[in-house]
C-alpha cells in the first residue's frame, strides 16, 4: 500500500471498541506548510465504527468512515488522501467556509451606510465561500482534543479587520464532537470588534456508497423538509423570491431519487445550476437546537445520513461541477454526480436581500450555528 492512503487504510481498519463506553481522539503530524506552518491530524472515533478525520488546515473533515447494513465500513467523504491535494487542488472537499459560505452578488454589500468590495473569485463576478483565501485555506489552531464520553477537537482563527474586504476582526472556533452513537456535531461560533457579516458551515461531499464508488452518488434518495427554495439567476444568485417546490424537480418533502430530477432540462433553474445547486428554505427555519435539514439514503449500502442544523437554509449541490480533473482518495477521478453537498447555512447573498434572514453579526453578539452528522444503516 502506498503511503499516500496510509491515513485512510488506518481509519478503515478501525474496528468497534469491544466493551468500551466512550469515545476516542488522537493527535498525529499531517504534513507542513511551504512557509513552514505544522498541520496536525485529529482523529474521533465512536464505539459503534463511526470515525471522523479533522485537518488543521481549513478546519477540514477529511474523512468519516461509516458502516453499511453488514457492518462494513467505508469512507463516505470525498476528498484527499493527504495534505498535498488540500492545499494543491482545493474544491472546498469537508472545509470550514467562511467568513461567508455560497456566493455574494458582485463581492458587494454595504453596513451601516458603508459598501464593502470583496475578492470576485467566482467566475469573476461574485465572491464565493469568503472570496478565494477564506477559512478553507487557513491554518487553524488546535486548541484542546478530548476523549470521553464525547470526544471532540476544538480550533480557534482570527481573521483581522479588513480580511479578505470584510470588516471587523473576527476571532472564530469550530468545535467537533463525536458522540459513543456516532453523531458529529458541528458548533462554529465567531465573534466581531465591528459589525459585520458571517455564515460558516462545512462543505462535506458525500457518497454513502463510500468515496470513489462507481455507481456515483445520483441514486441516492434524498428528503429535504422545505416547502420553498430561492431560485437564481444564470450566475447562481438568488433572485429574493422563494418559489414553492410544489409539482416541481425541486419537491424534496417526500424523498426522491436525485437523479430523477437531475436532467430535466424543461425546468431553467435546472439549466443554471447544470443540475441542483439551490438554496431550501427550511420550514423550521432559524431553531435554536439543530433539527432536521436533510436525510439522505443510499438504498444499496442502507447507509443514511441525516444532516441537522440550527440555521434556516440548506444548499444542495449534486457535484456538477466535479469534471474529471481531480484525482482524489485511493486515486480516485472525481466525475460529474460522483458526490452530494449538503450545506446548512443563512441563504446565498443574504446580505443583499433584506427578505432574508438576516446574516449580520455585531460586537457583544456572537455567531453560533450548530450543526450534525447522523448516520445510520436502513434494513
Amino acid at each position: 500500500m502506498n503511503t499516500k492512503a496510509a491515513s485512510l487504510a488506518a481509519l478503515l481498519a478501525l474496528a468497534p471498541f469491544s466493551g468500551a463506553h466512550a469515545a476516542q481522539a488522537s493527535q498525529e503530524a499531517a504534513g507542513t506548510l511551504a512557509d513552514g506552518q505544522k498541520v496536525v491530524a485529529v482523529t474521533l472515533k465512536a464505539a459503534n465504527g463511526v470515525s471522523a478525520r479533522i485537518l488543521s488546515y481549513g478546519a477540514t473533515l477529511q474523512a468519516l468512515v461509516a458502516p453499511d447494513r453488514q457492518g462494513k465500513p467505508a469512507d463516505v467523504l470525498l476528498g484527499y488522501d493527504d495534505l498535498a491535494g488540500y492545499v494543491d487542488h482545493p474544491n472546498y472537499f469537508g472545509v470550514t467556509v467562511g467568513r461567508y459560505a455560497n456566493r455574494i452578488a458582485g463581492g458587494k454589500f454595504a453596513l451601516d451606510g458603508k459598501t464593502y468590495q470583496l475578492p470576485l473569485n467566482d467566475n469573476k463576478i461574485n465572491s464565493l465561500h469568503g472570496g478565494g483565501k477564506g477559512f478553507d485555506k487557513q491554518v487553524w489552531q488546535v486548541v484542546s482534543v478530548k476523549s470521553g464520553p464525547v470526544a471532540s477537537v476544538v480550533l480557534s482563527h482570527v481573521s483581522p479587520d479588513g480580511d479578505a474586504g470584510y470588516p471587523g476582526t473576527v476571532k472564530a472556533t469550530v468545535t467537533y464532537s463525536l458522540d459513543e452513537a456516532g453523531n458529529l456535531t458541528i458548533a462554529f461560533e465567531a465573534a466581531t470588534d465591528k459589525p459585520t457579516v458571517i455564515n460558516m458551515t462545512n462543505h462535506a461531499i458525500f457518497n454513502l456508497a463510500g468515496e470513489g464508488a462507481s455507481q456515483g452518488a445520483m441514486d441516492h434518495v434524498l428528503t429535504i423538509p422545505a416547502k420553498a427554495y430561492t431560485p437564481v439567476d444564470a450566475g447562481l444568485i438568488p433572485t429574493g423570491e422563494l418559489r414553492p417546490v410544489a409539482g416541481t424537480v425541486f419537491d424534496f418533502t417526500q424523498g426522491r431519487r436525485v437523479a430523477d430530477g437531475l436532467r430535466d432540462g424543461r425546468d431553467q433553474q435546472i439549466v443554471y445550476g447544470r443540475g441542483y445547486d439551490h438554496n431550501f428554505a427550511l420550514d423550521k427555519g432559524v431553531t435554536a437546537q439543530p433539527e432536521l435539514a436533510a436525510r439522505l439514503e443510499d438504498p444499496a449500502s442502507g447507509r443514511v445520513l441525516e444532516v441537522l442544523t440550527t440555521e434556516p437554509g440548506v444548499q444542495f449541490y449534486a457535484g456538477n461541477f466535479l469534471d474529471g480533473t481531480l484525482v482524489g482518495k485511493q486515486d480516485h477521478l472525481y466525475r460529474m454526480g460522483d458526490g452530494i453537498a449538503l450545506e446548512p447555512q443563512k441563504f446565498p447573498d443574504a446580505p443583499n436581500h433584506p427578505s432574508f434572514v438576516s446574516a449580520r453579526v455585531d460586537p457583544g453578539k456572537p455567531y453560533r450555528h450548530v450543526m450534525i452528522y447522523r448516520v445510520s444503516t436502513s434494513r
